[in-house]
Parts: structure tokens; C-alpha cells; sequence
């Protein structure tokens, strides 16, 4: 019986599951949004928490530990610089998994895996809207009084 084993196993042994979470979770910092099959972003969303746990305090032994899990320089330089200062005032819930359809090969539910406050590099950010950057419509002039034979009045 599986009694308290919820590892999500995802049909993979241990280090071919351990390499491919830790490659949706840099592919996760890098783009800021991912797209896969809904049981491996339930799998995926635990161990990119900690990572963003790890980059919140900041250390060098965290720093090390997230080079560890990740395999990835880059993806920890941008974990610790931009991600995780981001989410400075959260406690937990650094992820989103939003639901999509269902696949059309294999009908496997899909879903869209992504960060909570860090804006996407496809959106605008949120200070700049289009209403602000209009400027405001220059004052008319008054039109000019006619009078008898169409001369203005002065």
C-alpha cells in the first residue's frame, strides 16, 4: 500500500524526475511562464518555492544549495537578483497553475505554470497605462462672435 508516498513518480526514475523538474524550474525563472501536462506542474510548483525560498534569504550557502538543484548559473543569478527580491513581502504561494485544455494527442490535461507578482515579459507593466500617457486635449478657443456681414466682432 501507498500510505504517506505522495511523490508524483510521473513514470520516471528518480534522477531522470529530479533533472527534468530541475529543468522546469530554470526554464521557469528564465521565461517567467511555462506551458506542460498539469501533474508535472503540481510536481514542478513544490521545488520551485523552495528555490525562491532559498533566494529570499539570500546566503551564500542558499545560493550554493539552488546552483545544486538547478544545474543552472544563469537561472540562479536571475532567481537571486530579480525573482526573489520580487517576492520579499510573500510568505509562500510564489506560483500560479492555471488549468488549460485538454491536449488533443493524448487528452492529457494542460496547464500554464507562473510566477504570482512578477510580471510576464510579454505584458505591460502596470504604471504605465495608456490612459497616462495621453496627454490633455489643448483648450479650444472660443469661437468668434458673427455679427451683421459676417465680420467678427471685436
Amino acid at each position: 500500500m501507498r500510505h504517506l508516498k505522495k511523490t508524483a513518480k510521473l513514470g520516471r526514475t528518480g534522477e531522470h524526475r529530479n533533472a527534468m523538474l530541475a529543468n522546469m524550474v530554470c526554464s521557469l525563472i528564465l521565461h517567467k511562464r511555462i506551458t506542460t501536462t498539469l501533474a508535472k506542474a503540481k510536481a514542478a510548483r513544490p521545488v520551485a518555492e523552495k528555490m525562491v525560498t532559498l533566494g529570499k534569504h539570500g546566503t551564500l550557502h542558499d545560493r550554493r544549495l539552488a546552483a545544486a538543484r538547478l544545474h543552472q548559473e544563469k537561472a540562479v543569478k536571475i532567481l537571486f537578483d530579480e525573482i526573489a527580491p520580487s517576492q520579499k513581502e510573500r510568505h509562500g504561494g510564489y506560483t500560479r497553475i492555471v488549468r488549460l485544455n485538454c491536449r488533443q494527442g493524448d487528452a492529457s490535461q494542460r496547464a500554464i505554470l507562473e510566477w504570482v507578482d512578477v510580471p510576464t515579459p510579454g505584458e505591460a507593466p502596470a504604471e504605465t497605462t495608456p490612459a497616462q500617457e495621453t496627454k490633455p486635449a489643448p483648450e479650444a478657443k472660443p469661437a468668434p462672435v458673427k455679427t451683421e456681414g459676417n465680420v467678427p466682432a471685436s
